[in-house]
């Protein structure tokens, strides 16, 4: 559902509509060291800063110019930085032991040799996502979360004594952008790390060949996902659906499991997957009165909304972005049409869906895979990346998206120090392929990272009265999964 539903959000042609995906303050400008929030660069720009910073779970496009410490070479649409001023002073606190920036782990670093991205003084990390394109902003919150843990982590440690360096790429919303991006990384960085594209098929095959490991928030294509290099935070394999939802169902809602309904974007991965998931959810014993498709270009929901109730359906699941979903929510309002649960995956869980929607989302059911905003105080991992979210990007909100490249960032992390004197490209896709389980510290649910299988692992949130409540336990429901 996760893969299906991020590539349908870049398959958004209306950009009046997708404005503010990422729930972020917009393109971010950092001057002296600071990051000026709600500065739209553009496409092609690049920004700067100057300055520099001093401040787990189990394992088994192009543009203008490219600028690193103010001095400009042409022909790139990267930003490099320490992430942010992250040096004493407090900054946005500090972990211990596990949630330390280095996880607790040590290891000897004799033997340690530099290589691409890696001198004496420093280890430059990658992060390509979309920032500009049709949809502004879509995933600048993933950019934000890996600055934010760079900031943290070179507050206070470093890996054999070199501090992290952040290159940033726009993938612009486009998979020619992605296969530029990652054809510099290639060159110009260690690894990649954070990263999240609607369009990420485009740089898989350059990854692998260069040996790049890129430990990305989510894949959301097959080719990604094949890409023996490549390890998502947010372990989805394309095809293969997570049962909690139709337990879910068949628990809170028994009256709904013979009169489903699904909605898809009739564009990109949710076209072909959106019927992937009426198919698994049918072997779980769900039926659907309605199958539906809806190209990108409608703009009147309201005889989908009208099909829904003329059929009798009880539970409404939409596969598309948060934009769309409001579409839907809103019309099936104006039609006076209200369904026993409207059921959704986290791209919903934005604050603009709840602010946008109104009376018309409210009842919304949301399943997650991550510890709720609301709940950060019960998690220290979640209250670092929200804290330090903050330092490099004041005013910008936490997403599902930033959660998983903040994980990214903790885990690419963790494995390079255990590596220590041993830490190659090679090395580190080798540690990555042994890794299972993966929660950054309780932060997530276990995500299967090496073997790349979809997490069973969901629990469900409810919105009521423009507030976010568990439905049930806030433990997580692992109930296996279902191929499509």
């Amino acid at each position: 559902m996760l893969a299906v539903s991020l590539a349908a959000c870049g398959s958004q042609l209306d950009p009046n509509d997708v404005a503010g995906a990422s729930g972020g303050t917009g393109a971010t400008t950092v001057q002296n060291g600071e990051v000026v929030p709600g500065t739209d660069t553009g496409a092609g720009t690049t920004t700067t800063d100057p300055g520099t910073t001093t401040g787990s779970g189990t394992t088994t496009g192009s543009g203008a110019s490219t600028t690193t410490g103010g001095s400009a070479a042409s022909g790139s649409d990267t930003t490099t930085n320490g992430g942010g001023s992250g040096g004493g002073g407090g900054g946005g606190g500090e972990g211990t032991g596990d949630n330390a920036a280095d996880g607790g782990e040590s290891a000897s670093c004799d033997g340690f040799k530099n290589g691409p991205g890696v001198t004496d003084s420093e280890i430059t990390i990658g992060n390509a996502s979309d920032i500009s394109g049709p949809v502004p902003g879509l995933f600048e919150s993933s950019q934000d979360a890996v600055k934010a843990y760079v900031a943290y982590f070179n507050s206070s440690t470093d890996i054999c004594g070199r501090k992290l360096k952040l290159a940033t790429y726009d993938t612009r919303t486009d998979a020619g952008a992605d296969q530029q991006a990652y054809a510099k990384g290639c060159d110009e960085v260690f690894a990649m790390v954070g990263s999240m594209g609607a369009f990420d098929s485009g740089g898989a095959a350059t990854t692998q060949a260069c040996g790049l490991p890129d430990i990305r928030s989510a894949a959301v294509t097959k080719d990604r996902n094949a890409c023996s290099t490549c390890f998502p935070a947010t372990s989805v394999n394309t095809g293969e659906w997570e049962n909690a939802p139709g337990e879910f169902i068949k628990k809170n809602y028994p009256d709904a499991v013979g009169h489903a309904g699904l909605l898809y974007l009739n564009a990109g991965a949710a076209a072909e997957n959106g019927p992937i998931e009426v198919s698994a959810m049918t072997k779980q014993g769900i039926h659907f009165d309605v199958v539906q498709a809806i190209d990108v270009s409608e703009f009147n929901y309201a005889p989908y909304a009208q099909q829904l109730k003329d059929k009798g359906v009880k539970v409404v699941l939409w596969v598309g972005s948060y934009q769309h979903s409001l579409k839907l929510a809103q019309a099936m309002q104006q039609i006076g049409y209200k369904p026993d649960v409207y059921l959704r995956d986290p791209t919903d869980y934005n604050p603009d869906f709840v602010e946008q929607g109104g009376e018309a989302v409210d009842g919304t059911v949301v399943f997650l895979n991550f510890v709720p905003f609301e709940e950060a105080g019960t998690n220290q991992e979640m209250q670092l990346y929200t804290s330090w979210l903050q330092q490099v990007s004041p005013g910008a909100v936490p997403t599902f998206f930033g959660v998983f490249s903040w994980s990214a960032a903790r885990l690419f992390v963790e494995k390079s120090i255990a590596l220590g004197g041993q830490l190659s490209r090679s090395t580190l896709v080798d540690a990555l392929k042994k890794t299972d389980n993966w929660t950054a510290n309780g932060m997530t649910a276990p995500q299967h990272v090496g073997s790349k299988k979809t997490g069973d692992c969901w629990r469900f949130i409810q919105l009521s009265g423009g507030t976010w409540s568990p439905v049930g336990s806030t433990k997580y429901t692992c109930a296996g999964t279902t191929m499509g």
